[in-house]
């Protein structure tokens, strides 16, 4: 099968993290023109197969192990970033003031600022115990409570974490799983990496060189758009 770039199909999550290292940035699905994403590296059946060899699963043993931050980055898609471009990435597309300070300056939502400071009080927490936190467990606040956590993850401001197991009252899985957030600095800290010291500009030439060095003419193209960066 002839891929992207001419990456092999891979099976194991070993093989899976090298790709993830080696070109920088990998979507789950198809997304960025001649880059390849999770989802073509992968065989369909692989997926929600309950299985090792499940991307699925994979996708939050990426953070949980260091190996790439998650989140919807960028046009509200699920992004993989790897450790070592993430920095250049958050300062890119990262704001430099505090949560706080873009919702008095009319930045942020109040929503996405009140989601903020819950998960900044428990970093990890998951979905159905975040919606409760922040009061917007009625149906009719659904679509203000992902869109705040949009917003979030397009500012970087959180990443996904995980994923947490719903259980019963005798520890029983029980219901599908709700997926967790922490904000950026404390997966940073806990995955051991370090915020760049560079100014914008210099990470977004650095990034650039980067982005060349793996994409193909047409993926560099698209990406540049995104991290608002040329030649």
């Amino acid at each position: 099968m002839e891929l992207e770039m001419n990456y092999e199909i891979t099976n194991t999550y070993e093989e899976a993290t090298q790709i993830i290292k080696r070109v920088g940035i990998l979507p789950l699905a198809p997304l960025i023109p001649g880059h390849p994403s999770l989802g073509s590296i992968t065989e369909p059946n692989q997926w929600h197969s309950g299985t090792i060899h499940d991307p699925w699963s994979w996708r939050v043993r990426f953070p949980g192990d260091g190996t790439a931050a998650y989140g919807k980055m960028f046009k509200k898609k699920a992004i993989l970033v790897s450790r070592d471009w993430f920095p250049y990435v958050l300062k890119v597309l990262g704001h430099s003031d505090e949560p706080d300070k873009r919702y008095k300056d009319g930045l942020l939502s109040k929503a996405a600022l009140d989601v903020y400071h819950v998960i900044l009080d428990d970093e990890g927490i998951d979905t159905r115990e975040l919606r409760g936190r922040v009061g917007m467990k009625a149906k009719e606040m659904k679509l203000t409570f992902d869109n705040a956590l949009l917003e979030l993850q397009g500012n970087l401001d959180i990443v996904i974490s995980g994923v947490k197991e719903k259980v019963n009252d005798k520890g029983e899985p029980n219901g599908w799983n709700s997926t967790s957030y922490e904000t950026v600095s404390h997966w940073m800290l806990d995955a051991g990496i370090t915020e760049l010291s560079k100014t914008r500009e210099e990470a977004g030439s650095d990034l650039n060189h980067m982005l060349k060095s793996v994409c193909t003419p047409e993926a560099l193209k698209y990406l540049q758009k995104q991290f608002h960066i040329s030649d």
